[in-house]
């Protein structure tokens, strides 16, 4: 009985683990991305994260008003 809580318990660990890594890789990809539009936009059109961060709040902002008919 040990030795088949003991499997079970190291696959589960591992498939846990490995949904870990995949989600922290999926994060770090992601947060490259992200930086480097902020970083192209700031570049390119002389727009900074404030303003890109005010864009994204009010586009939301609208999205949130359209959907609860505020």
């Amino acid at each position: 009985m040990n030795m088949i809580l003991l499997i079970a318990a190291l696959v589960v660990s591992f498939l846990i683990f490995t949904w870990l890594i995949k989600v922290v890789k999926a994060t770090v990809g992601t947060a490259v991305v992200i930086a480097l539009i902020v970083l192209a936009v700031q570049i390119f059109f002389g727009i900074g994260p404030e303003q890109l961060w005010q864009q994204i709040q009010a586009l939301w902002q609208g999205a949130w008003r359209s959907l609860t008919g505020g």
